[in-house]
């Protein structure tokens, strides 16, 4: 088994049912007439031996393949998400959206290390709508022994963000 880099097919679906909201927006929002808020977003780490891919479709407490450590709470930590997503109508990049968080993500800190045996994924999910599945990253295996992780974000552009959905 192994996982497997992919935007989730569930959230594909929700998206164009209106399912999250990554950013502020003008529209009616699904759970507010007048005041849209921005879903919150997390993201866990797994370890190698798991199977998170496009047919995950949220996440679960209960998975044993989540990495465990002292400083690590179930369910990974929030996604800084103060970036809006962009929509592109210029002719060289027309029909791309796409999406970065706006800081990296970090698991531990100097002062309440973790350790983690080999892992190798991250789940980004929608904890504001019911732990909801949006996408699986894949990297080389790591392991990290009383340290601090960091994800470093991709540049939020048309060709690097870390979502991006396109009419070609």
């Amino acid at each position: 088994m192994a996982n497997t880099q992919s935007m989730c097919t569930s959230f594909m679906g929700q998206l164009l049912n209106g399912g999250h909201q990554f950013g502020s927006i003008t529209l009616t929002s699904r759970t507010s007439l007048t005041a849209p808020t921005i879903d919150t977003f997390k993201a866990a780490l797994y370890l190698v031996g798991a199977t998170k891919n496009a047919s995950t479709t949220a996440f679960t407490l209960s998975d044993a393949t989540e990495v465990t450590s002292t400083n690590y709470a179930t369910g990974g930590v929030v996604v800084t998400n103060a970036n809006v997503p962009v929509a592109t109508n210029a002719s060289a990049t027309a029909g791309v959206a796409y999406w970065t968080p706006s800081a990296s993500i970090v698991y531990g800190t100097s002062a309440l290390p973790v350790t983690f045996a080999a892992f190798d994924a991250v789940l980004l999910y929608n904890s504001t709508q019911g732990n909801t599945a949006v996408s699986v990253h894949t990297f080389s295996s790591q392991t990290i022994t009383a340290g601090v992780f960091t994800l470093t974000m991709p540049t939020s552009s048309t060709t690097t963000a870390l979502l991006r959905l396109s009419t070609t």
